[in-house]
């Protein structure tokens, strides 16, 4: 599988494109900004675009989805239920932080952790973790683990917004990230990447040697 990370969108949220050389399938986690580097990367691959899936409804994530969706209108756009308040209230996100207003962006379905999907013979694992939202989910495909605003390197997405919860984001990270393989690949939603291992000893927040 190879794996592409392009910084978007007004905040530089990373979007990543992920595909599966057999099958010439592809999929993107997060749609954050600017379709057409989007589809440079799909058309130098070859790819066959099948899914948009989303860690969670912050704009930042979103900022690309209809645009994207424009390209390819047959790639299915996926996002866990509980935000569906924050995708339904985009206008008024941007808002808050001074951005200019985009479309609700348009969802085909929504995921839950029972929800089956593939890419080629890649199997993605959907892996709940609220706490930055409600509906904040990681994908797990292999040894790679794409972990939205949930698990920064050496730290944690912001607890503060709307559905935030610091205890709900501690219970995802210690009980469902960190249980996890140590040689996994952490891929954030913003910033450099990690490994499950480096997050268990040296996170800010929950790891051996957290600072608080």
């Amino acid at each position: 599988m190879i794996i592409k990370k392009l910084p978007l969108g007004p905040i530089e949220a990373n979007t990543y494109v992920l595909f599966d050389e057999k099958s010439k399938e592809a999929l993107i986690i997060e749609a954050s900004g600017d379709a057409n580097a989007i589809k440079q990367e799909l058309d130098a691959l070859g790819a066959n675009l099948k899914y948009i899936l989303l860690t969670h409804g912050h704009f930042d994530h979103v900022f690309g989805v209809n645009d994207v969706k424009k390209l390819y209108p047959d790639a299915k756009v996926f996002i866990h239920k509980e935000d569906e308040v924050l995708t339904e209230n985009i206008a008024l996100q941007c808002a808050h932080f001074g951005i200019d207003g985009v479309e609700k962006p348009e969802i085909d379905e929504y995921i839950d952790e029972n929800t089956k999907l593939s890419i080629g013979d890649i199997e993605i694992k959907v892996i709940h973790t609220p706490g930055h939202s409600k509906g904040s989910v990681c994908y797990l495909l292999g040894d790679d683990l794409f972990s939205g605003d949930t698990l920064f390197f050496e730290e944690i997405g912001r607890c503060d917004l709307f559905g935030g919860s610091f205890s709900e984001i501690e219970k995802s990270i210690r009980n469902k990230i960190f249980t996890l393989d140590k040689n996994i690949a952490v891929h954030p939603g913003h910033g450099q990447d990690s490994t499950i291992g480096h997050e268990i000893k040296y996170n800010a927040y929950f790891g051996e040697n957290s600072r608080y």
